[in-house]
């Protein structure tokens, strides 16, 4: 439950060593690279200035975006094979294996670029292959034509080549004509090919009849085919020799990107080598430099601050300075906690990080979290179904995989235990399973199982509500004993006074209260007759004499930074008015009960379902029987984890945060290998 403490850091270095410094860094990881104040010191000196990479860091990133694209070729072609999953990781390599194929880059390029080529030439002849089809396709009707479709004249007579609408015979042709034109001497009409949708035709008249056939043919809807350049015959030939071409054409290149698939790690490699060159060239671009020396301003970790000025000054002809960060310094935000409380580190983080005086709420946050989550999802069976699983990926893939994932699996493997815990203490295995099995194929089809170790909410759900309340106000009271706790820490004592004591006071009486009332008392069946606890007459003053000094407290200084009196007084009356957010708080806590139950409700039924198709039908109802406790309890499982993890972290983030956190660190981003295959380790 701890801010990592930071150190500001000025490496001074020689420019000769300035690039293998900073990849040293880089695979070290461990300091952000700021401008820094003394880098806005050095603008405005002739002596350093900053140099513009932007030419070569652009063109790493298109190297980038040029080995993913052949990457892709590949992996297109071998849709089977996957990079590592989240949980696997990058793969470690050693200095020595990256200097190894770092020496190769060129060849690796020229790969690149020749499945860059490849994939263009498949991506042509795949375009150019329907197109010769749909060529062949308008050719076909004119196969029998001996003659070039282009053809429009011979010496004495003028030639049209084309279609009509619909299947037509040539006596209708010319008997359309006559009528159309009737001054037309005479003309030749050659049917090619004939079918429902159209008509191919070639006619022929004297060139003199040229305009008026034209005309004739137009008002009949004649149309000029699209094709030409020869004769029909021949190029069918010439396409159907195309295709085969084609074919030839796209197995050769498919054989020579599929050669090049032993060498996929090398693509990966490149991709991860140039992004990391592109880095670099980004941090060189805003170093400070002159033609000797160079300057890094930024923040470590104050436990790497000295690991990491021996290692430089041991390699290196540098010097390393440290100094504490002013007050006013906007200090990059990293967390250190335990094991138990790191996994939830992701779940501040996508909130905030804390800002300035403000505390590290992850281990106040883990240890609700897996208590919350259990307490919705509630069935011991599915706690254990997600710890076995969590359990198993950690231990398979422990050693690769990355820190954000080994932190999302413990998380869960936490929140089972808890889902564990409260289906013990509900009795929910499978919800009723193991009644319902003894029903089925036991002796007994009455046979009744209680198994809880607490109570059943679906049996008793108002004693459950009544302790998710209670779980709510200690919730609510620690996130405002938290911010007391900063505000005593900061010197405001009477802050802590007046917006928590006060508070605390209003409360605990109120709630004292309420609980002596026969509304709540039958509610949740408090005290002897259900009608509300019985205090003594001295504890029942104690609660009122709370809520009196408590109320009187907030109206007098909940306004306390105005200075007119009357306004001071009607700020702190709707300051009280703020009792009703503490109510709503509280009240929200009622989803525990909700979705507890959800997930017992709903695994019953389908508990129920399998019953009443399992019982009395045998090896089938047997079968049946197991098919929808299988189905439906994965399906249970998935969507009642998601609304677990959803609500757990509402209550978080609203009623938790709200009393005491504000957040709004800037997160600690160091200079790192931001690779997405390998990560080098010397």
């Amino acid at each position: 439950m701890a801010v990592l403490p930071m150190k500001r850091v000025l490496i001074v270095g020689l420019r000769r060593d300035r690039k293998k410094l900073l990849e040293l860094l880089q695979r070290k990881g461990v300091m952000e690279i700021t401008t820094g104040k003394s880098a806005e010191k050095t603008d405005e000196d002739s002596v350093f200035h900053r140099i513009d990479v932007s030419g070569q860091r652009q063109m790493f990133e298109k190297n980038v975006a040029h080995a993913q694209a052949a990457l892709a070729v590949l992996d297109k072609e071998h849709p089977g094979a996957k990079d590592p999953g989240m949980f696997n990781g990058r793969i470690p390599m050693s200095l020595t294996d990256y200097e190894t194929q770092a020496s190769k880059r060129d060849k690796i390029m020229q790969m690149v670029s020749e499945l860059n080529r490849l994939a263009r030439l498949q991506a042509d002849l795949q375009a150019e292959k329907p197109k010769v089809e749909a060529q062949m396709e308008a050719l076909t009707p004119w196969k029998d034509y001996a003659y070039p479709l282009d053809m429009k004249e011979t010496e004495q007579t003028r030639v049209f080549i084309g279609t009509l609408p619909n299947e037509q015979t040539r006596e209708g042709i010319l008997e359309n004509f006559r009528q159309i034109a009737k001054e037309v001497s005479g003309i030749d009409v050659q049917i090619i090919s004939a079918s429902p949708e159209q008509t191919c035709v070639q006619v022929i008249c004297l060139k003199k009849e040229e305009e008026q056939t034209e005309e004739a043919l137009r008002r009949m809807s004649f149309a000029r085919p699209s094709l030409s350049g020869g004769v029909p015959k021949k190029m069918l030939q010439d396409c159907e020799k195309r295709l085969v071409e084609i074919d030839r054409e796209e197995h050769e290149t498919k054989e020579k990107i599929e050669a090049y698939y032993p060498r996929r790690d090398e693509l990966r490699f490149i991709i991860d080598y140039f992004r990391m060159r592109a880095d670099k060239y980004d941090v060189i671009g805003q170093v400070n430099q002159s033609d000797k020396v160079f300057l890094i301003n930024g923040y470590v970790p104050q436990k790497c601050a000295r690991p990491l000025s021996e290692l430089l000054e041991s390699r290196f002809d540098c010097v390393v300075e440290f100094e504490e960060p002013s007050e006013e310094e906007e200090v990059p935000v990293a967390l250190m906690n335990n094991g138990f409380a790191a996994p939830v580190e992701g779940v501040v983080s996508a909130y905030s990080l804390p800002g300035k005086g403000e505390l590290d709420p992850s281990f106040l946050v883990a240890l609700f979290y897996y208590f919350l989550f259990g307490m919705m999802l509630s069935d011991a069976a599915y706690g254990i179904i997600i710890v076995i699983a969590c359990a198993f990926v950690l231990a398979k893939n422990s050693k690769t995989m990355e820190d954000g994932a080994k932190k999302s699996l413990k998380m869960f493997l936490f929140a089972g235990l808890g889902t564990l815990f409260w289906g013990a203490m509900y009795g929910s295995w499978f919800g009723n399973l193991p009644q319902t099995i003894l029903q089925v194929f036991g002796p007994d089809p009455k046979a009744q199982l209680h198994l809880e170790l607490w109570t059943d909410p679906t049996v008793h759900p108002m004693t459950v509500l009544g302790f998710s309340f209670i779980v709510g106000l200690v919730h609510v009271f620690i996130g405002m004993g938290v911010q007391a706790y900063m505000d005593i820490k900061a010197g405001k004592i009477l802050d802590a006074v007046y917006d928590v004591f006060f508070w605390y006071l209003l409360l605990i009486g109120c709630v004292g209260v309420l609980l002596a009332t026969p509304m709540v008392g039958g509610m949740f069946q408090l005290g002897p007759k259900g009608e509300g606890m019985v205090f003594s007459g001295t504890v029942m003053m104690v609660f009122k004499i709370c809520c009196l000094i408590g109320a009187v407290g907030i109206i007098l200084f909940g306004g306390r930074e105005s200075k007119n009196p009357g306004l001071r007084f009607a700020k702190g009356l709707y300051a009280l008015y703020g009792i009703s957010s503490y109510l709503s708080d509280v009240l929200s806590y009622s989803r525990l009960l909700a979705l507890g139950l959800a997930t017992g409700v709903i695994s019953n039924v389908f508990n129920n379902m399998a019953q009443m198709v399992g019982q009395g039908n045998g090896v089938v109802g047997a079968v049946f029987f197991f098919l929808i406790v299988i189905v439906g309890h994965t399906l249970n499982l998935a969507i009642n984890a998601l609304g677990a993890y959803v609500h757990t972290n509402r209550l978080q983030y609203v009623e938790f945060f709200g009393k005491f956190y504000s957040g709004g660190g800037k997160p600690f981003t160091p200079f790192a290998e931001k690779t997405q295959y390998y990560i080098v380790k010397e």
